[in-house]
Parts: C-alpha cells; structure tokens; sequence
C-alpha cells in the first residue's frame, strides 16, 4: 500500500487554490480587484496568497491582473472603435495614468501609439491565433522603442 505525502498532498491542493484565484482574475479583470479581496475568497491572508501565488506562477497576483487588463486593452485598442480613455475604464483601470505607464511598461510603447499603429494588426487572423501573438510581455521586458 501506497502511503500518500502529506507534503505533496499539500502542494496540490495549493495549486488548485492558486488556480481558482486566478480563474477568477481571469473572470473579473474588470472589477476592483486587490489581493485582500482575492485572498478573502480561498480563506487566505493576502500575504500568504501573494507568496504561493508568486511559487506556483511566478509572478504576484496584482501583476498577473495588470497583464490580463493590458491584454484586454490590446484587443480593444486594436477594434479601434473605444478612445484609450474608454479602453482605460472598460479593462478596470481607474486612472489613465496607471492605465498608460503599465501599458507601456507591458507592451512598448504607449497604449495611443498601440492604437494608431496596430488597428489592423490582426484583421484576418483568428482570435485564438490573435491573442497568442499579441500578447504582452510580462514583468517589464518590453524591449523599449527609443534608440540606445
């Protein structure tokens, strides 16, 4: 007979905590979200969601959720039809200026430069397909525009 780890016992049934929270991230990207609020939902303290949040993703809730608004703007931006101000409030931002500097920390360049230039960057190509290419880089690593 098989004796189960309660040490590997543990960990799975943290990632599946970890998976919920960010399902819901997922979700409600648009909402006020914070961490308090996330680790209220899975009976955690924020600190201690933060922690497993950052081991089984690696990066902290709060950035995980500016990525998937930065993500949702990109979409939005490329529709063309919502000013970056719209684009801004519809992805849950509640300040254009966190709103453009996580923006461009996330994808380059400002989010009206990504607008003008990049409205028809995935005309004709699946949505699937669209996200996938689009998709910002995390933490940072946008590589920046400006000559060196």
């Amino acid at each position: 007979m098989v004796v189960p780890d309660p040490d590997e016992e543990q960990r799975l049934r943290s990632i599946v905590v970890m998976r919920r929270v960010r399902d819901r991230i997922d979700r409600e990207f648009a909402r006020p979200l914070d961490v308090e609020a996330l680790a209220r939902g899975v009976h955690m303290s924020g600190g201690h969601l933060s922690r497993e949040f950052r081991r089984v993703y690696g990066e902290s809730p709060y950035s995980y959720l500016m990525t998937r608004r930065v993500e949702r703007a990109m979409t939005l931006l490329r529709r063309g039809d919502l000013s970056v101000t719209d684009t801004c409030f519809a992805v849950g931002f509640s300040s254009l200026g966190t709103f453009s500097t996580r923006f461009t920390e996330l994808v380059g360049v400002p989010p009206s430069v990504y607008r003008r230039d990049h409205a028809s960057a995935a005309a004709g190509i699946p949505a699937c397909l669209a996200r996938q290419v689009t998709r910002p880089v995390r933490n940072r690593e946008a590589r920046s525009t400006r000559a060196r």
